[in-house]
């Protein structure tokens, strides 16, 4: 059974997270899915023309050149030794690859590890415009509905109005916030979030930081100040190192990921506003890429439209939906 059919055989009973994910991808499936039929119905049997045609999508859906060249030659390979030429067949084994690839950089399972009998503590990173604010709220807002004491830490000290926009947040939350000055800096606005977690006992900390990528020497120093900090108070600490991509930025937000992965250790990836792109491919070109998983994925504006990544839930929206 190809992937295609196991992933409809799977979701073919109603569920409320599958069907968002379907709803959230409906421009992604559209630019992909529907345009992978439209062309196996124009070919009777695959030649150079249509793997070229079949790389273009790809491409256009942001699944990232290099990854399209290893997909497209695999493909290619394949279809030579079980001498397929049906585009529908070429298709069914287009995802199969797509799905192979990315599960065998390693586990997929997403959740947060939480450490028993101190605060667990996440580092947010990523540049201004992105969602980074609102995705710290909802993925604050997850873990307090799991029953979670949870604490955000206001160190983007940088940008005019981030400790206003989290301390908003943290009132409507219902959790607390550790603040400082303006322009402070982040690391002792750290020093006192871990304090403040420690007096507490906080399940969960968030740790805004600067949405800026300066130069790399500064951006590490930065960090990596931050992370000193945090781990003298609370041993291995932090966890978590999460960057946030903007996904209707495309190849840019791929970009944005290499600039971070090379200062810091990325522990995984948050992609927001999944539903306002036709590009959903830039998940499997961060996989790729990074060797980091995509750990949350924003598949509407509502609280409750953070949601951990599922990589069946992700393919079934690409390629099949309703």
């Amino acid at each position: 059974m190809g992937l295609i059919s196991f992933l409809k055989e799977k979701f073919a009973k109603k569920d409320k997270n599958v069907d968002k994910y379907s709803q959230a991808m409906a421009k992604s499936r559209h630019n992909f899915s529907n345009r992978l039929d439209l062309l196996s119905h124009r070919y009777k049997t695959i030649n150079q023309d249509y793997f070229e045609e079949l790389e273009q999508i790809l491409i256009e859906s942001d699944v990232g050149v290099n990854l399209v060249i290893k997909i497209i030659d695999e493909v290619l390979e394949k279809s030579r030794k079980e001498k397929i030429t049906d585009p529908k067949a070429i298709n069914e084994l287009l995802v199969d690859r797509m799905f192979v690839g990315y599960a065998e950089k390693g586990d997929i399972k997403n959740e947060i590890a939480f450490v028993s009998g101190q605060p667990t503590v996440a580092l947010v990173v990523g540049v201004n415009g992105v969602g980074k604010t609102t995705s710290i709220a909802k993925l604050a807002y997850r873990y307090i509905h799991q029953g979670k004491k949870v604490l955000l830490v206001a160190a983007d000290t940088f940008r005019a109005g981030a400790v206003e926009q989290l301390s908003v947040w943290a009132k409507r939350l219902g959790c607390e916030i550790v603040t400082g000055s303006s322009e402070a800096d982040p690391a002792s606005v750290a020093y006192d979030g871990m304090q403040k977690a420690k007096e507490i006992h906080a399940d969960f900390v968030i740790v805004d930081t600067a949405g800026r990528l300066q130069t790399k020497a500064n951006l590490m120093m930065e960090l990596s100040k931050i992370k000193r900090v945090i781990n003298k108070e609370i041993n291995g600490a932090p966890q978590e190192t999460f960057l946030i991509i903007d996904a209707t930025t495309g190849q840019n937000g791929v970009v944005q990921a290499k600039a971070f992965a090379e200062v810091t250790n990325l522990t995984g990836v948050i992609v927001t506003k999944m539903d306002g792109t036709s590009k959903g491919g830039i998940i499997l070109a961060i996989r790729d890429e990074f060797n980091v998983p995509v750990r949350f994925i924003g598949l509407g504006e509502k609280m409750d439209d953070l949601a951990e990544f599922d990589l069946d839930k992700y393919l079934y929206g690409l390629c099949v939906g309703e």
